[in-house]
C-alpha cells in the first residue's frame, strides 16, 4: 500500500457526501487516481457499510483509498463544519436525494457564492427534466432505459446482473470533475457537474435508437436478434461446460473447422460466406453443436487460443477471484480492510505509463480521520 504523490490527481482534495455506489464509484476513481478523498459519514457509519445480500460488498469495492470523517449533517454546527471542509476543497461530491444538498445549504449556488473555485458532483436518477423529481434505481432506469428489453428474451426484460448505471454513473462523475479541473485552470472557476442513472442507461441503448433510426424497424431484444454473424453464440461441451464461440469472418470459420477436424463442412455450399451461413444459421448452429458435445474444454480452449479464434469460458464471480489473468496482471490486489482482516480487491480497469493505480490506503474505519481532518480546518483558521 504505497503512498504515491506522482499520481496524475495528487494535490486535489475532494468531499465526499455518498452512499450506496453511484458516488462512491466516482469518489474511488478520484482516490485511486491519487486525491485526497475525504468521505463524510454519519453518526454511526455509512448503512452501506452493513448491508446484506447483494450489496454486502458495496463498500468494500468502492470506498478503498478514502479517509474517513464522521459529521451529523442535520445539525446546525454539522453544516457548518461540512461548508468549512467544503472551501478547503476542490471538489464535492453528493449522490442524496434531490433538493436535500439545497436544505442543508451545502449546494453548488451556495457554496460557490463563498468558494468559486469549487467543483461540486451531484450523482442523480435523472438529469434536469421532466423527470428530474423522481428516485430512481439502478433496475428502476434498466427498466426505462431500454435495457431490460434488449437484455430478456421477448416478453421477459430483465436487467443487467451488476449495478451498471450506478457504476458508469460514478465514471462519468469522475470524466465531469478531470474536464472540470482542466477548464478551472483556464477560467479560475469551478462549476456544477451533473452525472445521472437514466440518461447513463440511454447511452447504453443509444446503438439500438441509431438501428432504430436508420431502419424504421424496432430492434428485438438481444436473445431474439438476426444475427450479423453465422457462429457466435454459447455451445454445450462433453462435461456439461459451456464455451461461447465467436468465428466473425470467413477466416475464422476456415480455422474453426480445421480446429474441430471437420474441413468437409467448408465443401458444403450453404456454408461457402459468411452471408450464406447466417441465412442456414439455426442448422450451422445444430451441427456445431453436436459436434462441440464431444469436445471437453480443457482439451478445445488452447486450440482455439493458439488458433486466434475469439472464445469465452461462461466464468462465474468466484471463479475470477482465482483468475490467472487478473493475478498476474496485477488487477486483483490485497487490502486491509476496516476490521483489520484482509480482502482483494479489483482495481481500475486501466494502466497509466504502464502501471495501474493502486490500493494505498486501508479501508477507513468509521471516523478513523476525524480528528486529523477536523484538526487541518483549525490550523488553517
Amino acid at each position: 500500500m504505497n503512498q504515491d504523490n506522482t499520481l496524475p490527481l495528487a494535490g486535489i482534495r475532494v468531499l465526499e457526501f455518498t452512499h450506496m455506489v453511484m458516488g462512491p464509484t466516482c469518489g474511488m476513481i478520484l482516490a485511486d487516481l491519487g486525491a485526497e478523498v475525504i468521505k463524510v459519514e454519519p453518526p454511526g457509519g455509512d448503512k452501506t457499510r452493513k448491508l446484506p445480500g447483494l450489496g454486502i460488498g458495496f463498500f468494500r469495492s468502492f470506498n478503498r483509498n478514502k479517509k474517513s470523517v464522521v459529521l451529523d449533517i442535520t445539525s446546525e454546527a454539522g453544516r457548518q463544519t461540512a461548508a468549512e471542509l467544503a472551501g478547503s476543497c476542490d471538489v464535492v461530491l453528493e449522490n442524496f436525494r434531490p433538493g436535500l444538498m439545497n436544505e442543508l445549504g451545502l449546494d453548488y449556488e451556495t457554496l460557490s457564492k463563498k468558494y468559486p473555485r469549487l467543483i461540486c458532483v451531484s450523482h442523480k436518477g435523472f438529469l434536469p427534466g421532466p423527470y428530474e423529481k423522481r428516485l430512481a434505481l439502478d433496475e428502476v432506469v434498466q427498466m426505462m432505459g431500454g435495457l431490460s428489453y434488449m437484455t430478456g428474451p421477448v416478453g421477459r426484460p430483465l436487467r443487467a446482473g451488476t449495478s451498471v448505471n450506478d457504476i458508469m454513473g460514478g465514471m462519468f462523475g469522475a470524466i465531469g470533475v478531470l474536464a472540470a479541473l482542466r477548464e478551472r485552470d483556464r477560467t479560475g472557476r469551478g462549476q456544477e457537474v451533473q452525472s445521472a442513472l437514466f440518461e447513463n442507461c440511454v447511452f447504453l441503448s443509444s446503438q439500438h435508437m441509431q438501428q432504430f433510426l436508420m431502419t424504421g424497424e424496432p430492434p428485438p431484444p438481444m436473445p431474439s436478434r438476426v444475427s450479423a454473424w453465422s457462429v457466435y453464440d454459447v455451445f454445450a461441451l462433453a462435461g456439461g461446460d459451456q464455451l461461447f464461440i465467436g468465428a466473425v469472418s470467413d477466416k475464422q470459420f476456415n480455422t474453426l473447422c480445421r480446429v474441430l477436424e471437420r474441413t468437409d463442412l467448408l465443401d458444403r455450399p450453404e456454408y461457402a460466406d459468411n452471408a450464406a451461413r447466417v441465412a442456414v444459421r439455426p442448422q450451422l448452429l445444430a451441427e456445431l453443436g453436436a459436434i462441440l458435445v464431444t469436445h471437453r474444454i480443457d482439451e478445445l480452449a488452447p486450440k482455439l487460443e493458439a488458433a486466434g479464434i475469439p472464445y469465452a469460458p461462461i466464468s462465474r464471480p468466484e471463479q475470477l477471484v482465482n483468475d490467472p489473468h487478473l493475478k498476474q496482471s496485477g488487477g486483483l490486489v490485497p487490502m486491509t480492510t476496516d476490521d483489520g482482516g484482509s480482502t482483494e480487491v479489483v482495481l481500475l480497469p486501466l494502466t497509466m505509463g504502464g502501471r495501474r493505480p493502486g490500493v494505498r490506503m486501508p479501508l477507513p474505519r468509521i471516523g478513523e480521520h476525524t480528528e486529523e481532518v477536523l484538526a487541518g480546518l483549525k490550523n488553517a483558521a
